[in-house]
């Protein structure tokens, strides 16, 4: 008989002991989407299929071809988030919205990663985007109290669900775990890699040779900065450097760094949040740098969605955010990797 954990998924034995963490799963849900019902967001469901998946240089997408009635092959893909659709949404009149619903991300997997997993994204128009710290602190403790959780658990790390989440700015963080002045190599609008290059690598941080200034940022984040995160308490890691704003405003008060957030917990990422960007022009201009480094890194490139972008002229002041689901559940019931809290998982590979 093979061991448990080698056994599929649907095995009887291996089931019925992931079954308590898929109900705590189902709980956590229902309790998340109750609590958004009381708050004024509704519901919605965008699907799955767009003309761009996103454009973000180092996100993978699934392609796919529609076919019409005409016979002639499409080009689509299966979306990494449902931001697009969900801002069109915002676009169309829609003030608070949430959706929970299922993603697809190429090249990644692992103990926290599916090629496809659950993503709870919703906005919040006409405020700031710190009203949704309060929310991720919400989702925390609904996980917790469904789960019979009284911590947080990943790798034994522990982190207080029911605690207030610091806030550190991405600098300060910087300044403190890595010894790096990360402002000092970015003005908002240009970068100096060759400064940030010194910095990591006087502070002993391996890098290839062709990496670009953000890839010496994520480098540095994911060895030097993130283990440290949401020990203890939650954390927010606030106001990245405005390269890194992605679909993010800038900060009214600091050219060099944007409204956009990470969520921690047990040094595990687990959301992304904006204060959204609404200017078409700048959102294409972000856009095309984007796929232009995709092109350098990965020889491919994505489309633009122009009717995203002709909608975001349109588009409320809002604030925005996308929580991973299943690993938001894998804390909460102490799973020690994403396949042990997702119904039915992909098979290994």
């Amino acid at each position: 008989m093979k061991p448990a954990d080698e056994s599929p998924w649907w095995d009887r034995d291996r089931h019925a002991g992931r079954r308590p963490l898929l109900l705590a799963r189902n709980r956590i849900q229902a309790a998340i989407r109750d609590w958004l019902g009381a708050q004024g967001f509704v519901e919605v469901d965008p699907l799955a299929l767009a003309v761009s998946p996103g454009n973000e240089a180092h996100l993978h997408a699934f392609a796919t071809d529609q076919i019409g009635n005409d016979g002639v092959p499409r080009r689509m893909y299966l979306h990494t988030s449902p931001e697009f659709a969900m801002k069109k949404l915002l676009a169309a009149g829609e003030e608070r919205i949430f959706a929970f619903g299922h993603v697809w991300r190429n090249r990644e997997r692992g103990p926290l990663h599916s090629p496809e997993f659950c993503m709870l994204e919703w906005y919040r128009a006409g405020e700031d985007y710190r009203a949704l710290f309060d929310d991720c602190a919400q989702y925390l403790r609904h996980a917790a109290e469904c789960a019979g959780a009284e911590m947080l658990r990943f790798r034994g790390a522990e982190c207080d669900p029911y605690a207030t989440p610091e806030v550190m700015s991405v600098a300060e963080a910087f300044r403190d775990y890595a010894g790096i002045d990360l402002l000092s190599t970015c003005d908002g609008a240009e970068t100096d890699a060759a400064a940030l290059r010194a910095q990591a690598e006087a502070r002993g941080i391996r890098l290839a040779a062709d990496d670009g200034w953000s890839d010496i940022l994520s480098r540095v984040l994911v060895e030097r900065v993130e283990p440290h995160l949401g020990h203890g308490r939650p954390l927010i890691l606030d106001r990245y450097p405005a390269p890194e704003a992605a679909l993010a405003r800038r900060a009214a008060d600091e050219p060099r760094e944007a409204e956009r957030f990470e969520l921690y917990a047990c040094g595990v990422e687990l959301a992304n949040g904006f204060g959204e960007l609404t200017d078409p022009a700048e959102q294409r201009r972000r856009f095309e740098l984007e796929m232009a480094e995709k092109a350098r890194v990965h020889d491919e490139r994505y489309p633009l969605d122009e009717d995203f972008l002709r909608a975001l002229a349109f588009m409320p002041p809002a604030s925005g955010c996308a929580l991973g689901f299943d690993r938001l559940v894998m804390l909460a019931t102490g799973a020690p990797r994403i396949d042990e809290v997702i119904w039915t998982p992909l098979p290994a590979g």
